[in-house]
């Protein structure tokens, strides 16, 4: 990795090639990069528009008819009894042509002005004078004359036409370069500013902006600010600048470094337009994501008070017409009816329950403010006290965790509720006959439990859909829930170290996947507490054995 040499061409032409050049040269399969500098970032600017050719090349077509004219002819007069004029005019033709196609057209007519002057002087009769005694010799001398003047025309005008095409080439690169920058979206702005320093070799370009959005005075005493700029000098205030050009109304593009062409300002302009509408794409980006947050709470706001209003109003709706009605005093109730009335106000504001934790904690994990607890756990114990959780409906799931299973790192309250969601929610969609199943296994340093049922599944598409809350796919109304059970296992499992996928069960159906690390293996072994205990422990060391409803609300806690 080599430094970019300082050294100007005309220093390299008479000292040779630098350290880098012939680095480069003897490095064979070695890869040399050359990291440039910041005088280097500046650029050579966009090929000129008119001329012919460069200095560089103008020179070296005076050097070579300089050398020619000598040289053709110390040859010819020492061989003048085998050639005749006619030869001699056309050897020094060719030379015309040469310096021509080296130098361009005024090396050239030099070249054949000069010419025409030997030839007449030493090759046409009478030798060693000014004179010429035939007219076909001064014929000849004149179309020589004439047709290196037209040939030296057309090579300048070649030259000046291939300049030209190379300056509409480079333009065209340049600004389709530019336009993809600003479409890419990534720093739009400073992407047209830097384009713009690397084509006009300019020390620093900057984008100023009135303050007032235009409004204010463009005299002296406007203010403008630094919108964004490309070099070590910011320049302040248009009037410091070399270059200024308007961009849009209060807008303008400063440059500094040295004057431009007519023919830059007209590519200039085109890049201001170009910086106005990068302007306005990042301004536009900027308000989109300022906005997104708002319009995200908006959707979820909306989403919730859709959803919630069936969750809730329906365990509420039965629970309050079981108490209403055992407190009826027309009616008198057997004691069967009673405990009837009694369960489903349990299990009424079990559910209501259930929902209200299911929100609070998509809010906590939202918020980072849910506590997770983690330590060696054993899988088998969760799934033992998840599956006693649900009830009497999971008495068929299969069960096939090995004993030689590792432990896990887990929250066991978090993971029990993660089961318990997804395992229910496999229960919801299997059909009669095909229970699911909860399958363990270890893969290296992590522990895989997958839920599988045989249910519709899910299609590929659409399997990231169910993790967003509030949704269920396929639904068109709420009353098959609020939709968090999906998004909050996943955020759950996400706040242990884990990650919840979704997978095609071979045959058909939905395969669940949760994958924890694995306990270090000199651990001791941590069996998961029972339920009832562990809502104990949460609730504080006076508590005693809560109901149902009381163990959820404190499962909703971790």
């Amino acid at each position: 990795m080599l430094g970019a040499s300082r050294r100007s061409w005309l220093s390299a032409l008479f000292t040779g090639p630098g350290f880098g050049a012939r680095t480069i040269r003897g490095s064979g399969d070695i890869d040399v990069h050359i990291v440039t500098h910041a005088h280097m970032g500046r650029g050579r600017g966009l090929p000129r528009a008119g001329g012919g050719l460069t200095l560089r090349r103008q020179l070296a077509g005076y050097l070579l008819a300089l050398v020619l004219a000598p040289v053709l002819t110390v040859a010819l007069t020492s061989d003048r009894g085998g050639l005749n004029l006619i030869s001699d005019v056309l050897i020094f033709l060719v030379a015309v042509i040469v310096v021509a196609l080296v130098g361009g057209f005024v090396p050239a007519v030099l070249l054949a002005v000069v010419s025409s002057l030997l030839l007449n002087y030493f090759f046409t009769p009478p030798i060693h004078q000014w004179t010429i005694a035939e007219a076909n010799n001064a014929l000849a001398l004149g179309v020589f004359v004439v047709v290196a003047l037209l040939v030296s025309s057309v090579v300048d005008m070649a030259a000046r036409r291939t300049r030209q095409a190379a300056r509409a080439s480079a333009e065209s690169a340049l600004l389709a370069t530019t336009a993809g920058d600003v479409l890419a979206g990534q720093r739009p702005v400073e992407a047209v500013l830097d384009r713009v320093r690397e084509a006009f070799g300019m020390d620093s370009v900057t984008l100023l902006e009135r303050a007032g959005d235009g409004a204010a005075p463009a005299g002296p005493a406007a203010t403008w600010t630094v919108v964004a700029r490309s070099g070590p000098e910011a320049v302040t205030r248009p009037d410091e600048a070399d270059v200024e050009v308007p961009v849009a109304k209060g807008l303008r593009l400063a440059l500094r470094g040295r004057t431009l062409t007519a023919a830059d300002h007209r590519v200039l302009n085109a890049f201001a337009a170009y910086a106005a509408v990068a302007l306005e794409q990042q301004r536009l980006a900027a308000e989109a994501e300022a906005a997104r947050p708002i319009a995200e709470a908006d959707r979820m706001r909306t989403a919730l008070l859709t959803a919630v209003s069936h969750d809730l109003r329906t365990p509420l709706a039965s629970a309050k017409a079981a108490v209403t009605s055992l407190r009826s005093p027309d009616v008198t109730w057997d004691a069967a009816d009673r405990e009837e009335l009694l369960a489903t106000a349990d299990e009424s504001l079990d559910k209501l329950t259930r929902v209200v934790g299911n929100l609070l904690d998509m809010s906590r994990l939202q918020a980072g403010a849910l506590a997770v607890f983690r330590r060696p756990t054993a899988l088998d114990e969760v799934v033992a006290g998840a599956l006693d959780d649900l009830g009497p409906a999971s008495r068929d799931v299969i069960v096939d965790i090995p004993e030689s299973l590792p432990e896990v790192e887990a929250d066991p309250g978090i993971l029990e509720r993660v089961i318990v969601n997804l395992t229910g929610n496999a229960l919801r969609y299997s059909p009669p006959g095909q229970p699911p199943l909860l399958a363990a296994s270890a893969l290296g340093d992590r522990v895989e439990l997958r839920v599988v049922d045989r249910g519709p599944g899910i299609p590929a598409d659409d399997r990231e859909r169910v993790f967003v809350p509030f949704q269920r796919l396929g639904d068109t109304d709420n009353t098959s829930g609020v939709g968090l059970g999906l998004a909050l296992s996943r955020g759950l499992t996400e706040v242990m170290g884990g990650t919840l996928d979704l997978d095609e069960t071979p045959g058909g159906g939905l395969t669940m996947i949760i994958s924890l690390p694995a306990a270090a293996a000199d651990g001791p072994r941590t069996t998961a507490p029972g339920r009832r205990e562990r809502d104990a422990a949460a609730a504080g060391p006076q508590a005693t054995a809560p109901g149902r409803r009381e163990r959820d609300e404190t499962a909703g806690t971790h």
